[in-house]
């Protein structure tokens, strides 16, 4: 049932995107602002809430349990465990806002700080760090940590419906449980398919500046073929094998980028940025956390902050299901340090590299970085590798991580939208997964056709106030059953300590009994 109806309505949204695109968008826009305004607090208390939760459970007493019961080890390596966590959860966004995000705040800088300006340049790598830092990583922490412990340890289905058992009880797997699993669903398959429509832009942007290719409709669905082709032929391949090498492949491939503009780009300016900015980042986490502008009704924190929000609470979903599938054997204080921690420092250092060459050159007069924005933000990476030494080249390694990333999500985004409309435990069918992959293909086409791309992902940052108080009932039930299970091994441990007292007790009164 949860696959009928999520198609049925998946079809029904994209339908209405593609056929009046202009209407739906009006119509979603007339309801994100007030929706926004509104419970803009909610977004900021309840994130700040999940980060603070992660934290206390990584370095509690609550830490030292495992996914998958005491005896469990882990089926990937650190290294692929993290390229895959790093790949899925923010790979393509990372190289799309790298150098365009820091830029953009530059241009117009919150806090009502003057634009160009040094303040403006502190603000804007400062706020970059934190709408891909501790955050966003700590959503996905929350879910993947609940959904791995419900369906590893506590025989469940794999399912968000699942880790509302404690609170709901047998009710989650009625109507409300369905219910769940729809939104889920349909979040999840318009979600992949907007923000793969917008990689698909990026990667045609690229392409015209690279190799002279105009970036029109054609090229944009010949990428979109493409990529279909590769990405189910990874899904087709299982996790141990395509999404594992390539997550492995994308790490190397951004190391390389990242090495390059580094040490041929402004290496001691950068260096700076990424140890200047971690610092402020650190010293303001708290305020930033809670910021918005009620005195002076701004909307800057509406239009970035609160909107990224509420799309790392939609997305989370999809990044919780795969991050819980390929983290089995670990404890939690792993998971936590090595899913919140770990991609964070990756991503400073990400935005130091790309921000922090971008605000020098446009600073010092290399380049003007502005004027690229003005055409879109797709364009601000491209123009900035075409300054640098071998630019042509570092596009091209560019471009192939930007593929790279975008097969990557969408093979992770089959896998678990095929897992989330099957009521079992287990790999999902091989003809679920290609019509989820046909799904997610088509969905992005039909939204660059006809330009309904900004109107869906209105409509997402709506579907994520419901998820946000779903992340409040989720901390409830993790902390439940974790506290449980806690308790279960301390009953276990305290019986096994009495029986070896009282075993220690009785040889030493037969040793007593007995002559000397």
């Amino acid at each position: 049932m949860v696959y009928r109806i999520s198609i049925a309505l998946v079809i029904a949204l994209v339908g209405l995107a593609g056929l009046a695109p202009q209407a739906f968008g009006a119509a979603m826009q007339a309801l994100l602002a007030p929706v926004v305004r509104s419970t803009g607090w909610l977004y900021l208390l309840v994130v700040f809430m999940v980060l603070a939760f992660l934290l206390y459970l990584a370095f509690g007493r609550l830490g030292r349990l495992r996914i998958g019961g005491e005896d469990a080890e882990p089926a990937f390596s650190h290294r692929s465990w993290l390229a895959m966590l790093f790949a899925t959860g923010m790979g393509i966004g990372l190289v799309f806002w790298g150098a365009a995000e820091p830029i953009s705040h530059y241009a117009k800088p919150p806090e009502g700080l003057t634009a160009a300006t040094p303040e403006a340049a502190r603000a804007a790598m400062r706020y970059a760090f934190f709408h891909w830092g501790l955050h966003p990583w700590a959503i996905y922490a929350l879910m993947g940590l609940a959904m791995a412990w419900f369906q590893y340890n506590r025989g469940g289905r794999g399912l968000v419906s699942d880790m509302l058992e404690p609170v709901i009880g047998a009710r989650h797997r009625g109507p409300w449980g369905h219910g769940v699993n729809i939104a889920a669903v349909v979040a999840t398959a318009i979600g992949v398919a907007t923000t793969l429509g917008f990689g698909t832009i990026q990667i045609a942007a690229g392409l015209e500046r690279v190799l002279g290719l105009r970036a029109g409709v054609p090229l944009q669905l010949a990428i979109i073929g493409v990529a279909f082709c590769l990405y189910m032929a990874s899904s087709v391949s299982g996790v141990e094998r395509g999404v594992k090498w390539l997550s492995n492949a994308n790490l190397v491939l951004a190391a390389l980028l990242m090495c390059a503009v580094l040490l041929l780009g402004p290496t001691a300016f950068i260096l700076d940025t990424f140890t200047t900015t971690l610092g402020s980042y650190i010293n303001q986490l708290v305020t930033m956390s809670l910021r918005l502008s009620p005195f002076s009704n701004g909307t800057w924190a509406f239009d970035w902050t609160v909107f990224y929000w509420a799309w790392w609470i939609s997305w989370s979903p999809f990044v919780g299901a795969f991050i819980a599938r390929v983290s089995r054997g670990r404890t939690v204080r792993e998971f936590v340090v090595g899913v919140v921690l770990a991609p964070s420092l990756l991503g400073f250092a990400w935005f130091a590299v790309f921000g922090g060459a971008a605000l020098q050159a446009q600073i010092f007069g290399q380049v003007d970085l502005l004027a690229a924005l003005a055409q879109g933000y797709e364009t601000v990476l491209f123009v900035l590798l075409g300054q640098l030494p071998l630019g042509w080249l570092l596009a091209l390694v560019a471009l192939l991580l930007l593929v790279v990333f975008f097969v990557t999500s969408a093979d992770s985004a089959v896998l678990v939208l095929a897992s989330m409309s099957t009521d079992h435990a287990g790999d999902p069918p091989l003809a679920r997964r290609v019509v989820w992959g046909l799904a997610v293909a088509l969905i992005a086409a039909v939204l660059l056709l006809a330009g309904g791309l900004q109107a869906l992902q209105g409509l997402i940052t709506l579907a994520a106030l419901p998820f946000a108080l779903l992340l409040v009932l989720v901390m409830v039930s993790l902390y439940r059953v974790l506290d449980a299970e806690d308790a279960r091994l301390q009953r276990q441990a305290r019986r096994a300590r009495q029986r070896v007292e009282a075993w220690i007790a009785r040889e030493m009164a037969q040793e007593a009994r007995t002559p000397q």
